[in-house]
């Protein structure tokens, strides 16, 4: 990935377009530390885009962004993203167009001119933000990924100036009201009229469409290790992160199996090894399972630990970076940016992830309550449609903070859509033996001759991320908001924040330095408020009674369906200590 920067249809000089476009760009130079480069266009008003560069595919100068297509030097465009059917594509376009490079984003204007304006996005297989201007036409258009993998900003300024950015540091001060650019639009201008439209509008979108597909295990593993093969491809040194679940354990799973194979080649990218991570408190329950899945398959592995003091003193710059104040993603961000500090000194650029998997599958522990499949199915098109402002933002910002991309094989929109067809009394917990959520995708990795993953990781209980790195993370940071947020300072908490108003101490001192940062009412309004129990929706919450009354976003908060969990992790005894368990079974008063 990288940081794209565009000012679309301003006014000035073209000494003066170029340095505001440096100056803003240069604020977002983290996600692409490699290069840069500027390129103005004067059609009458000017255009100017700028793109700080991650190398991951064609790692020499021809890479570089942005791109003037060689057979039309009129169509110029940029990209922050990964393409994964580049390889597919090219040769047949090889016939038609001219290439200058083996970057990825080349073949955007190829599809541009091969299926015209409207059409070509439903060509771009993979996760993008992507502006593309076509001096002959007059016109520019930008657009995000299906489902908002990579994160894009928009505003205009009072000149009518449309500013676009990877971040929302890079344009929150420049406009009059900034907003998330909504995943699977478009942005079209043409002479004077500007639209935004849908441009990915599968049948999963529609609530009403409750899917009766048949499931089948085998070709439930098979279209997921072809997404894994094509996601795995570029040419710079790759890492996983894995937490010892399910998820990031089936993806490490495929990823071992593909080396044998042959299908991955680790000397063609420098590699001798495959560098797996992990980060946790001493004794958690994260770097011990993790620790377990890198063993099974041989891989280099890195248990980072950290001090609930330590990741304290990183939530400032973590709410900048990640530019949220919601609670759940910043107790997961932090741990998440500590490790990638450590990873960028190894040399790794690119990390696959397990994000997205509860969301197609119904994996957080309050799916354990849902009444019916319609409820459960809808659900999950609620999470999905959110899931860009959590998961797939911390999973962004928190590594490109330190120029880690992370690739989320769960989110290809292909796979998606296939899920998204599986009757949802199939996800539900009570459909099979044992009941567990996620059986249909554990039940499809379970291959006891050849494992994927080993049989007690296969089968474990969900933790969420900000859990299962240990508890008293959670709870240290309760802890220290209590200290730093007075009684009387928090009863003024809806005069001083009248909008998305905090609802206990810990959400008033993360909005407290998110304001300081981004300090405009539209900037708060880019950071979703809703109440949620265990990661849930605020719809969800009617399930029970009881999630009316405890809405927290921890796992724990679902404490009957996580006792077993808890119960499972006091027999770690080995890598944790007396004190530690006792503290957990306290609080959960076990």
């Amino acid at each position: 990935m990288c940081g794209i920067l565009a000012i679309l249809n301003v006014k000035g000089t073209e000494v003066q377009v170029r340095a505001k476009a440096y100056e803003l760009s240069r604020r977002i130079r983290h996600r692409g530390p490699d290069r840069s480069k500027i390129i103005e266009i004067s059609p009458g008003l000017y255009h100017v885009i700028s793109h700080e560069r991650l190398g991951l595919v064609d790692l020499s100068d021809k890479g570089r962004q942005p791109f003037r297509m060689v057979d039309d030097e009129n169509i110029i465009f940029m990209q922050n993203g990964e393409l994964y059917d580049y390889w597919d594509v090219r040769p047949e376009l090889e016939k038609k167009y001219r290439f200058s490079s083996n970057s990825d984003t080349e073949i955007v204007g190829m599809l541009y001119k091969e299926y015209g304006a409207g059409n070509f996005w439903n060509h771009l297989n993979g996760m993008f933000a992507t502006v593309l201007i076509d001096m002959s036409k007059k016109s520019f258009q930008a657009g995000r990924d299906h489902i908002g993998i990579v994160p894009l900003y928009y505003g205009f300024n009072e000149d009518g100036s449309l500013f676009l950015s990877s971040e929302l540091k890079g344009i929150h001060d420049q406009v009059i009201e900034v907003k998330q650019f909504p995943p699977g639009y478009i942005y079209i201008y043409n002479i004077q009229t500007y639209e935004i439209k849908r441009w990915y509008n599968p049948i999963w979108n529609n609530f009403d469409h409750i899917p009766t597909g048949e499931i089948d295990f085998q070709v439930l593993r098979d279209k997921f290790v072809e997404v894994v093969r094509r996601e795995i491809q570029g040419d710079a040194p790759f890492g996983l992160f894995i937490s010892g679940g399910v998820d990031s354990s089936i993806v490490a799973g495929i990823v071992a199996k593909l080396i044998k194979r042959g299908e991955i080649d680790l000397s063609k990218r420098g590699m001798r090894k495959v560098h797996s991570f992990c980060i946790g408190l001493e004794g958690s329950p994260d770097l011990h399972y993790a620790k377990k899945v890198a063993e099974f398959h041989g891989f280099e592995h890195h248990s980072f630990t950290y001090t609930v003091d330590e990741g304290l003193d990183y939530i400032p710059e973590v709410i900048y970076h990640t530019e949220t104040f919601n609670n759940t993603t910043i107790r997961a961000s932090t741990p998440m940016y500590m490790m990638c500090r450590r990873i960028k000194a190894l040399g790794i650029k690119i990390c696959l992830t397990g994000e997205g998997s509860d969301e197609l599958f119904g994996g957080y522990l309050y799916f354990h309550k849902a009444p019916n499949r319609v409820e459960f199915h809808q659900e999950l098109i609620r999470k999905l449609h959110d899931l860009h402002k959590y998961d797939l933002l911390r999973a962004n910002k928190a590594c490109l903070a330190w120029g880690i991309e992370t690739r989320p094989p769960f989110m290809n929109k292909q796979w998606i859509e296939y899920v998204m067809q599986i009757d949802p009394k199939y996800k539900m917990i009570n459909a099979f033996e044992p009941q567990m959520e996620k059986y249909i995708l554990r039940k499809a990795f379970e291959d006891l001759e050849h494992p994927f993953v080993p049989q007690e990781i296969l089968w474990r209980q969900k933790e969420q991320f900000s859990d299962g790195v240990g508890y008293s993370w959670r709870d240290g940071i309760m802890k220290r908001a209590n200290y730093l947020i007075s009684d009387s300072e928090f009863s003024q908490a809806s005069i001083k924040y009248p909008i998305s108003t905090p609802r206990n101490k810990e959400q008033y001192w993360f909005r407290q330095i998110y304001s300081s940062y981004f300090p405009s009412e539209s900037a708060v309004l880019t950071v979703p408020f809703a109440r949620s129990i265990a990661c849930s929706t605020e719809k969800a919450l009617e399930w029970d009674e009881a999630f009316k009354k405890n809405t927290d976003e921890s796992g724990r908060a679902v404490l009957a369906v996580h006792n077993d969990a808890i119960k499972e992790i006091t027999q770690l005894d080995d890598d944790r200590s007396t004190e530690d368990i006792s503290k957990v079974q306290e609080h959960f008063q076990l």
